[in-house]
């Protein structure tokens, strides 16, 4: 979508309105002719049925259905999947809701390893149901409109009463609430805690969004030759030995969050200098030909696990764009009009 292409684009969504279930969300994996992939998550845990979803995955169709509306103003093309997969997706996600704190109920991290109810998922959900709000104004639906932005309101309060902990001065990145009411939250520091302000719920800029963005900083950066930022603390996927100066192994998607937001907190061209070395990082090391794995050695440098990985290129491709964006937007301040001035050049060659 950044990028331009608008065709590609369409082929995805016309795919996830023909595969979206009738109640309205999207399972884990589609096969390319739309029949339903094997999956780790299962129907039924300690014999009680669950979901097997991500909703993560559901609301990000909508967020990313409304900046393809933005860029391209495809209103023929989006118009047909208003009700099959816009409002219905929408009214799942408003469903599927704690009745009482108005968080999403449990489903499957985006790390696909944990089930519950997670600051990634909830920033996520509440995007995709302003993206729903707002494609219900743009269609005079302004009482669909109302209900979802009153979800929305009621998320945002929620994650700042129960995901917030005063003693780590941090978000939590995810929270059990227990039968008597107490509040469990999972401390450990996060790089998708990211999408509680990219998604749009939390200002960047916000104090408790940048304390809980300098923790990340300071606890999954990794600590040797090689740097990065690691997905979690104590991460153990490819683990290549325990060493406390490597929270885990280096992954591209999550030192480029820490560029993005970087980005979104630049209001001069100086301020996007540490974003540029990251992505000057992602560069130094991709392979030869270009290609960016999932994560690499924290001592080589050498690509782990899968490689290529379309996420790493996809948000590489977005970072790029963003950087540039902000770049123009500081360039039209007077104060920023030197050419020489740091971070006025992207150079990732």
């Amino acid at each position: 979508i950044d990028s331009g292409y608008i065709e590609a684009p369409r082929r995805f969504f016309s795919f996830c309105h023909a595969v979206i279930t009738d109640e309205g969300y999207l399972l884990h994996k589609y096969n390319a002719d739309g029949s339903l992939a094997s999956s780790w998550h299962g129907w039924y845990h300690d014999g009680q049925k669950e979901l097997p979803i991500q909703e993560d995955e559901t609301a990000l169709v909508l967020w990313a259905l409304w900046r393809h509306y933005q860029r391209f103003r495809d209103v023929e093309y989006i118009k047909p999947l208003f009700r099959g997969l816009i409002v219905r997706a929408a009214n799942w996600m408003l469903s599927y809701r704690d009745p009482e704190t108005g968080l999403p109920l449990p489903s499957w991290d985006l790390w696909e390893e944990r089930r519950g109810v997670f600051a990634w998922t909830v920033g996520a959900t509440w995007g995709g149901l302003q993206a729903a709000a707002n494609f219900a104004e743009a269609f005079g639906e302004d009482n669909l409109a109302q209900q979802y932005r009153q979800a929305c309101a009621a998320m945002q309060s929620a994650t700042e009463r129960l995901f917030w902990d005063d003693a780590e001065q941090c978000y939590a990145r995810m929270v059990r609430l227990q039968d008597d009411g107490a509040v469990e939250r999972d401390m450990t520091a996060e790089s998708s805690l990211f999408g509680l302000c990219y998604f749009g719920m939390i200002a960047p800029d916000a104090p408790r969004m940048r304390a809980t963005m300098l923790r990340m900083r300071e606890r999954l950066s990794v600590q040797t030759q090689i740097g990065g930022i690691a997905r979690y603390q104590h991460d153990q996927y490819y683990r290549v030995r325990d060493d406390a100066q490597v929270p885990g192994n280096p992954w591209f998607i999550c030192t480029l969050w820490l560029a993005q937001w970087y980005i979104e907190m630049a209001h001069e061209q100086a301020d996007l200098v540490q974003a540029l070395g990251l992505l000057h990082w992602a560069t130094d090391h991709a392979l030869a030909s270009g290609v960016m794995g999932e994560q690499v050695h924290p001592y080589t440098g050498e690509s782990l696990s899968v490689s290529p990985l379309t996420w790493s290129h996809a948000t590489f491709v977005l970072v790029v764009h963003e950087y540039l964006d902000r770049l123009r937007a500081c360039r039209k301040k007077p104060k920023d009009s030197a050419e020489d001035a740091p971070g006025s050049d992207l150079c990732i060659d």
